[in-house]
Formats: structure tokens, C-alpha cells, sequence
């Protein structure tokens, strides 16, 4: 394990590979490729890019990607896809759009199945970053799955996050209903040449307006691309270096980063109490308290109580 997290280190792209499947498949030796990251964590700077299917987040990205290392950036690129409910499988498809960077050793692209998590990405996305922050990443991008509403697991991830959108995908009401945009550090409006760009950017703006925030909040910015066409990258890169300036002027990015480790450290925690549950559940205590619930002798509550005494011994 020393020798892989060195080469991993030093950018070898197989130990990198190595490590991340070690994540993703919950290796026991996971606590002692943590520890030896641990020191290299809190370097990279996290772009997540969010939004509805077909709204061009794979193809951002990618010109993302180009724009980063002309500047000289070591990039990772984690692109969550979507796992079939019935056979479990997945279509990891983002490399397919991403072939101009498949020779390049500064730029490590990972294609990860959301293995059923909810919230538009894997279970093994924040261990993920880690690995690529402990490989020497300057800049992670984390590409969600197609989202809809309500999936905003990617904010609480990111540094700085990225809602897509493009015309023709609701009108003003659909824009103030929908949760994810909330999250938005940055909307890029993709595929601004098609007919109704310009409703949807007046829309969020009239969305934009309706929020209160006092001074010296960040106001989301609003900028347009045809990323397939390669227009409007610089104005995204600029706004996301408008919002790490702001992160950083205002002890913000410390916040975030503070915050994503707690939602780290407590979700592996639950992993834990989970698999400790199931080694009850192969034994007696928790079927005779799911039978003393079933039966009105106990309630749920005094039942959980009793559960997680029993977790404790």
C-alpha cells in the first residue's frame, strides 16, 4: 500500500485508477490509504457541474478541461453516471466525450456508477477527491448524474458549484420551483444559440432578484456557452475564479471545506453503525424488536433506543 499511494503521488495514473476502485469498493484498507492522503488533502480546488440530462455537462467539462491546462493545471474529472434499478449496470459514457484529453498525463478522468445513491452521485465521490487531491490535482471537476429538482448532494462536495441549464427546459415558475438551482454558485445558460436563451436568462435573473442577501453575500453569477462549439469557456472560467476570490476573501472556503468534512466523517460513521446493524440482523436482537414492535408491545422509538444500546456493547 506505501509503494501504491507514492506512485499515486507522483501521478501514475494506474495507481490512481488502483486506489479509487479501491474506494468504490470499500477495501479494508481503506482507513491506510486515507492516512496517507490525509497530509496532501485540502489543495485542490473542487468545481461540481450539475443539471438536467442533455443540458451539455459532459461537454462542459470537457472545455473546461482544455481551458485548465492551458493555464497549467493538473485536472481530475469524476463524471458520476446513472446505475440501472433493475440490472444494477451502468453506461459510464463521459469519456467517450472527453477523447481529446485520453493522451494527456495531466488530466486523470474517472467514470463512476452512482450504484443506486441518491443525490446525484456515488457514495465513493468524497474519498474519490481525496485520492485525486492526494495525486497532485489542482482542480477537480465532479460531474453529477442527470438531475432534477431536488438533488443537491453536489453543494455540500464542491468548492464551487455549477447549475446547467438551457432554453426550452421550463418557464419562470419552473425556475423558482426547482430546489437545485439554489445551490448555484455559478448558472451556465448552455447552448445559447437555440431560440429562448434569452427567457431563460431574464428568467433566472427575475429568480435571482426575488432573493434577499446582505452585503457582501455572494451573488450567483449568470453567463452563457455553446461549450460544443467552444463558446463562453473563458467567461465560466472567469466567474469561477470570481467566486474562489470570494471564498477566499471572505473565509468562506474555509467553511465549505469544514463543512464537507463533517458530512464526510458522519456518513462513514453511519456506514459503520449500518454494518454493524446488519451483523444484528443476522443475529436475534433486532427480528425480536421488529416482532415486539409489530405487535404493539413496544414502540419504534423505545425499539431504536434498545437497538442502538445493544450497537454500543
Amino acid at each position: 500500500m506505501p509503494s501504491l499511494v507514492a506512485k499515486a503521488r507522483e501521478g501514475d495514473a494506474r495507481s490512481v485508477a488502483r486506489l479509487i476502485s479501491l474506494v468504490e469498493n470499500g477495501d479494508p484498507a481503506l482507513p491506510e490509504v486515507a492516512a496517507a492522503m490525509a497530509p496532501h488533502a485540502g489543495r485542490a480546488q473542487v468545481i461540481g457541474l450539475t443539471g438536467a440530462p442533455g443540458v451539455g455537462k459532459s461537454t462542459t467539462t470537457n472545455v473546461l478541461v482544455r481551458a485548465l491546462r492551458e493555464r497549467g493545471d493538473r485536472v481530475g474529472v469524476l463524471a458520476v453516471d446513472p446505475s440501472s434499478p433493475f440490472t444494477g449496470g451502468a453506461i459510464l459514457g463521459d469519456r467517450i466525450r472527453m477523447q481529446d484529453h485520453s493522451g494527456d498525463s495531466g488530466v486523470y478522468i474517472r467514470s463512476m456508477s452512482s450504484r443506486g445513491q441518491l443525490g446525484g452521485l456515488s457514495a465513493a465521490t468524497p474519498q474519490a477527491v481525496r485520492v485525486l487531491e492526494g495525486a497532485g490535482c489542482d482542480v477537480i471537476l465532479v460531474e453529477t448524474v442527470g438531475v432534477g429538482q431536488a438533488e443537491v448532494e453536489i453543494a455540500s462536495l464542491a468548492d464551487t458549484t455549477l447549475v446547467l441549464l438551457a432554453p426550452g427546459m421550463g418557464d419562470a415558475i419552473q425556475a423558482v420551483k426547482a430546489g437545485v438551482l439554489e445551490i448555484a454558485d455559478v448558472f451556465v445558460i448552455n447552448k445559447a444559440d437555440r431560440p429562448g436563451a434569452d427567457a431563460t436568462y431574464r428568467d433566472i435573473q427575475g429568480m435571482l432578484a426575488l432573493g434577499e442577501r446582505g452585503p457582501g453575500e455572494w451573488r450567483p453569477q449568470v453567463v452563457r456557452s455553446v461549450a460544443a462549439k467552444g463558446e463562453g469557456v473563458d467567461d465560466v472560467v472567469a466567474a469561477i475564479g470570481k467566486h474562489r476570490d470570494w471564498l477566499e476573501g471572505t473565509d468562506k472556503l474555509r467553511e465549505r471545506r469544514e463543512h464537507r468534512a463533517a458530512t464526510e466523517i458522519s456518513a462513514l460513521a453511519l456506514g459503520t453503525l449500518r454494518a454493524r446493524m446488519g451483523d444484528l440482523s443476522g443475529g436475534t436482537a433486532l427480528p425480536d424488536l421488529a416482532a415486539r414492535v409489530a405487535t404493539g408491545e413496544l414502540d419504534p422509538y423505545a425499539a431504536a433506543s434498545a437497538l442502538l444500546a445493544a450497537l454500543g456493547r
